[in-house]
């Protein structure tokens, strides 16, 4: 695995690199790296975050991507006291569009055309519970606790965690986790779908990288229109995803994967995919 955020070892002193990157063959690696505030967001933590997410979204050599964090955490909130102090406070028009320019990430995590893995290590909470929802796949330890926390510090919740636990949980269940920030071990988790595999701590890295090893080398173009699909299916009527799937339909049978994935039938082998 080749890492591109600190190739180079930091000086002794220098502040270890909020966000890591580490590219595994087609994954791309993303570990929030603030272990000492267990990988809470700061401004500048969330605008690297956001960065790395558009740059992958484009990137042709990324298949899929993970994200999790170091240490005993994934991500426990957004970090209250993390701006700097000696700046003017925002207004209140700067502050709701920094939050939607935050929400941004969330989108991208949910939208862009690649599969995306939450790998949740330790506490997922507040914002962090809201980045793990926006991927399409959570695989966590028996370690992993998730909890909402918005309530218990009286905010209303950001990056899209009232859409993704509505339409994950339901709305009822949604306005439950919300109102009470109760905290949810892995196996709940996994009973109500918040989670799609609980897995022992010692294995959790090696499992998870081998199923986004498994998405990036899949049928790319497949891919990308089965998440446009979800994505309507999500918000649009039957008839939209109906119109959605015979696109992408027409379009997946055009393309060197599908005759790909007839020969390898034929000849009783795997599929080798190019995602084109």
């Amino acid at each position: 695995m080749s890492t591109e955020a600190d190739a180079v070892a930091p000086e002794p002193g220098t502040p270890a690199a909020p966000l890591l990157r580490e590219r595994d063959g087609g994954v791309l690696v993303l570990t929030l790296n603030r272990p000492q505030r267990l990988n809470a967001l700061t401004p500048e933590l969330h605008a690297q975050l956001r960065e790395a997410v558009e740059h992958a979204a484009h990137d042709p050599e990324v298949g899929a991507l993970v994200l999790t964090g170091s240490g005993r955490a994934f991500c426990s909130r957004g970090d209250l006291g993390g701006r700097n102090q000696s700046q003017a406070p925002l207004t209140l028009e700067q502050k709701a569009d920094e939050l939607r320019h935050h929400g941004e990430t969330a989108r991208l995590l949910h939208e862009m055309p690649k599969p995306t893995v939450a790998m949740l290590n330790g506490v997922a909470a507040g914002a962090g519970l809201a980045l793990a929802l926006a991927c399409d796949l959570r695989i966590a330890s028996h370690a992993a606790v998730l909890t909402t926390a918005y309530a218990k510090v009286a905010l209303s919740g950001d990056l899209g965690v009232s859409y993704f636990l509505t339409h994950l949980v339901g709305t009822a269940k949604a306005a439950e986790l919300l109102f009470l920030s109760a905290k949810l071990d892995a196996t709940e988790a996994h009973r109500i779908g918040l989670v799609n595999r609980v897995l022992e701590a010692t294995t959790l890295r090696d499992s998870t990288l081998e199923l986004a090893r498994q998405l990036a080398q899949g049928p790319a173009v497949a891919f990308r229109y089965m998440k446009r699909n979800l994505g309507c299916a999500q918000t649009g009527s039957l008839e939209a995803v109906l119109e959605s799937e015979a696109y992408g339909m027409a379009r997946c049978g055009r393309t060197q994967d599908v005759k790909e994935a007839a020969a390898a039938f034929k000849e009783k082998r795997a599929a080798v995919f190019k995602g084109c």
